[in-house]
């Protein structure tokens, strides 16, 4: 006879959970070199999709449409990375006297707080080369990630190409796993799935671009060195959610410490990309962003966090479409729609306490009024 989990009591059903949840991080962590280029593949190759069935109902071979759309992709960005590598170049030209200035206000930095605090300055080499050392492993774990991404990029053309290839096996594989009565509703998942990863990474793209744009007007207007080089990192920070904004400020700000003098060019930078972000959040996320799938801040920040500590940069980008599948699986499964509901932003008017209370009056009231 088969034991259903849902009819044990609480402290097994959650110990099940929980056993669960580890397994299947461990998994993911284990197979991080598999799984994340299949992620990013994945992604990129629902995105490219369109643009090759269009090429296929022109009469083009499906091999070539495809072949056509990861060309038309790679020029894009191609161009991309050469506009980025000349500002880099302008840069590094620039990178000796900019270090002898940030040496210059770094002294200055140790004599102030030495001369507030009372703390000597080899007493500051030595407690900022113990942070360093403390460090080590998260720049390990950064450096790791980096080197991923780079192994990432030479595996996504082939694992992206396969995946458009054998587009109808996979959609078969996924329709004939499930028991027939549930064919509506794989349908329902596959499709909103399509459209929210679509429609996520494209407005991505689009937000981008404009974040970019302003972040560069704002520096050049303000004289920062390196403006546009500095706006269009900021943008590509500013893809992770809600912490990418934050750091991308720090920037602008150094720059702008170590080739200028005073502080009122700081302080522009701060205004201008707090109007900036302003804009982002209430303006160009509501209306270009938004998906059919949308994540809570909360929810937000702690995936991209837990995305981070499982597989570093890429578990970052991850994160965030990774979860927008699940809401969209949990919304069509019974039994998983409360967690459907955790990660959305849709917040209720009252909450299950006072719907419960209002009830248990309700049935109180009624016999009462009988009698």
């Amino acid at each position: 006879m088969a034991i259903k989990i849902k009819d044990q009591p609480f402290y097994i059903q959650a110990t099940a959970v929980l056993f669960g949840l580890v397994l299947v991080v461990y998994i993911l962590s284990v197979l991080t070199d598999i799984l994340v280029p299949l992620g990013f593949a994945a992604f990129l190759a629902i995105l490219l999709n369109p643009l090759a069935n269009r090429l296929q109902r022109h009469k083009v071979p499906k091999v070539l449409s495809i072949v056509i759309a990861m060309l038309i992709a790679l020029l894009v960005v191609t161009g991309v990375f050469y506009f980025l590598s000349s500002q880099v170049i302008q840069f590094g030209d620039s990178l000796p006297m900019l270090k002898q200035k940030f040496g210059e206000i770094s002294m200055n930095l140790k004599h102030w707080v030495q001369a507030t605090f009372g703390i000597a300055v080899a007493k500051q080499d030595q407690m900022l080369k113990e942070a360093l050392s403390n460090s080590q492993s998260m720049v390990g774990k950064t450096l790791g990630g980096l080197l991923g991404t780079l192994g990432i990029i030479f595996l996504l053309p082939v694992y992206i190409f396969f995946m458009l290839l054998y587009k109808p096996l996979i959609l078969n594989f996924l329709y004939e796993v499930f028991a027939e009565e549930n064919s509506k509703k794989v349908s329902e998942v596959l499709s909103e799935t399509k459209g929210a990863i679509q429609s996520y990474i494209v407005g991505l793209l689009i937000e981008m671009i404009i974040v970019a744009a302003m972040n560069s007007a704002a520096l050049l207007l303000l004289g920062v060195k390196y403006g546009i080089l500095i706006g269009c990192i900021g943008a590509i920070l500013n893809l992770i959610p809600y912490l990418g904004g934050i750091i991308a400020i720090a920037l602008p700000v150094l720059m702008a410490t170590v080739t200028k003098d005073g502080y009122s060019t700081q302080l522009g930078v701060i205004i201008a990309y707090i109007v900036i972000q302003f804009i982002d959040n209430n303006i160009l996320v509501p209306r270009i962003v938004s998906s059919k799938v949308q994540i809570n801040a909360l929810m937000s920040i702690v995936v991209v966090l837990l995305g981070n500590q499982l597989w570093g940069l890429s578990g970052m980008f991850l994160s965030i479409p990774f979860v927008a599948v699940l809401k969209i699986i949990f919304d069509r499964i019974e039994d998983l729609k409360p967690w459907g509901k955790l990660l959305g932003d849709n917040i209720p008017t009252r909450h299950m306490g006072d719907i419960l209370r209002n009830r248990r009056k309700r049935k109180a009231v009624v016999p009462e009024a009988e009698q």
